[in-house]
């Protein structure tokens, strides 16, 4: 589960998101937390990022590309090593995104897809929704 849904102020903007329905699994120990950005050095807080033609880059820029496809093989490690299969992913979130994403224009505006998290997990035949399928 996205760390952010629980109680982990990771979001770009040093907030969370918390879901009551979630938070409810965890304290039943149902869920793992992870956060993919936050696996390796993606301090917080940070610059938002989207997906730009295929690459994932700040408003300034600025490529993580590598550094998301590496959190997202990280993610999927974790979930292989407890053999998980399903995941519960932060609707809009640059790495976690999970059916819906901004379009790229850095305005808000909002398109169907799957980030790099989500993506590589389906591919794996891991189940993933969003807090809002829930």
């Amino acid at each position: 589960c996205s760390s952010c849904l629980l109680w982990e102020n990771c979001r770009y903007d040093w907030w969370n998101k918390i879901n009551e329905q979630i938070l409810e699994l965890k304290l039943k120990d149902k869920l793992i937390a992870v956060c993919p950005e936050q696996l390796w050095w993606l301090s917080t807080p940070r610059k938002p990022s989207e997906l730009v033609w295929e690459k994932i880059l700040t408003k300034d820029w600025e490529n993580y590309t590598d550094q998301f496809d590496k959190w997202a093989k990280e993610v999927l490690d974790i979930i292989k090593r407890y053999n998980i299969t399903e995941a519960i992913l932060k609707q809009w979130s640059p790495s976690c995104g999970s059916g819906k994403i901004y379009d790229w224009t850095f305005t808000w505006k909002q398109i169907n897809w799957d980030w790099v998290t989500t993506k590589l997990l389906k591919e794996n035949w891991i189940k993933v929704i969003s807090e809002e399928e829930l």
